[in-house]
């Protein structure tokens, strides 16, 4: 009996102690807090406790019970987000059975990335590292590939890793032009879609039939695929619809608002600044592709993807930068300096900023409590002894997501640290 007792003390102690450090409330002095809503703080004081943002500000005073930590010449930055991505539904491009983004079949609005999400990815430690702590985890092919999920990189499985499930339905818009060939370096030329007015009669009539499905008080029939798209017809899901062309973006657009769809999203985007009206007049924002690339056509300005941004911003458009296209589950890392490459095309550093981390969480509904560092916001954020935007610069030292530290280190990590120690090497 008395064993039991004192076993019973002892975890009742434990518990007491957790519970006294999860209510003990973290500050960092001496930082630059950048916000993430284009504000920057220097000598700045960021306050955590209990997972939430109590302090963000230059005049906070600590409490003599807080653990205090000295940042000094440190930068503390909101975590970046990346959108429209296939990290955790992918392993090895090159191994099928790890592939698990494209399901089979044109139109698949009832499939859900959430429940095939792999927290135990080895891809996601070495995005994490980089800063990158929220993805947007998205299906993807044929013309309707799915729902995307808002996912944690920090999580022990999909259901712990879920911010918001099943957030909006993907649309791929029938492309006007295809490829004629291809080689190493990708397209070796265009040609017309032969296929493009089947594709959208059929993407089109699917569409509306979901919404007179949907409209339905009472049906017979079960359509799995009709009744995937109801919360988009009821305004409570994004409808992201990857689009490049002009005329493909004015077909996409001009539909959806016809179908009244509340919240179209446009993905891609390349010539969006030929037809801004369309986005400032009808309020739809553009997630635009990576920055390190390739313009969309061959006659294009070589540095048209780097200077898109800018244009959206002079146009009043909300715009958030991905890193979509080849290798993008392990590109993903690079986001930040996707964004930072936009500074030298007319952006400042805290707006590229904005476009990776507040103007992502805007986009996709999760702005009330990701995306700045802003009292109440949850504690998702991360320290650099250098500018996170600068490859050359960014060395994340530190990670939280919703107040718990990440674990910063990843097999990579230790391939170097293994190989510098065998050779005698310093480490960087």
């Amino acid at each position: 009996m008395m064993k039991q007792i004192t076993i019973l003390f002892i975890t009742l102690c434990t518990l007491h102690g957790i519970i006294i450090a999860q209510n003990k409330q973290t500050v960092y002095t001496h930082a630059t807090l950048h916000i993430g809503n284009n504000q920057v703080i220097t000598n700045g004081i960021l306050a955590i406790k209990n997972g939430k943002i109590k302090a963000a500000s230059s005049t906070y005073t600590p409490l003599a019970t807080d653990s205090v930590i000295d940042a000094t010449n440190q930068h503390i930055y909101p975590g970046i987000i990346a959108p429209y991505i296939t990290l955790g539904l992918t392993e090895v491009d090159a191994v099928r059975s790890t592939i698990d983004f494209a399901e089979a079949g044109s139109i698949n609005p009832h499939v859900r990335a959430q429940i095939a999400y792999n927290t135990d990815s080895k891809i996601i430690p070495t995005v994490r590292s980089n800063g990158v702590l929220i993805v947007q985890s998205t299906p993807r092919g044929g013309l309707i590939s799915g729902q995307s999920s808002v996912m944690s990189l920090n999580g022990w499985n999909w259901e712990d890793a879920t911010i918001k499930a099943d957030d909006g339905v993907h649309i791929n818009w029938p492309s006007l032009l295809v490829a004629s060939g291809w080689s190493e370096l990708g397209p070796t030329g265009w040609e017309k879609n032969k296929n493009y007015e089947t594709q959208l009669q059929t993407l089109t009539q699917f569409l509306y039939e979901a919404k007179a499905y949907n409209k339905t008080a009472t049906t017979t029939i079960n359509n799995q695929k009709l009744k995937a798209m109801k919360e988009v017809f009821d305004g409570n899901k994004r409808v992201y619809v990857y689009a490049n062309s002009a005329k493909e973006i004015t077909e996409a657009i001009t539909l959806l608002l016809k179908l009244e769809v509340k919240y179209p999203v446009i993905i891609g985007g390349a010539e969006a600044y030929k037809v801004p009206e369309l986005f400032t007049k009808n309020n739809i924002p553009i997630i635009i592709g990576r920055t390190h690339a390739l313009p969309y056509k061959e006659d294009a300005d070589i540095y048209a993807n780097t200077k898109l941004a800018n244009e959206l911003k002079n146009k009043n458009i909300l715009f958030a930068i991905s890193d979509e296209g080849d290798m993008e589950a392990m590109q993903a890392r690079n986001l930040p300096f996707q964004a930072g490459t936009t500074v030298a095309f007319g952006l400042t550093t805290e707006e590229a900023l904005q476009a990776v981390t507040l103007n992502t969480a805007k986009i996709m509904g999760i702005d009330a409590n990701y995306g700045s560092l802003e009292i109440g916001k949850n504690a998702t954020f991360f320290i650099s002894t250098g500018d996170a935007l600068d490859a050359k610069s960014n060395n994340v030292t530190t990670a939280y997501t919703n107040g718990l530290v990440v674990d910063l280190n990843n097999h990579q990590k230790e391939l170097y640290g293994k190989y510098a120690t065998k050779f005698g090497l310093k480490k960087q």
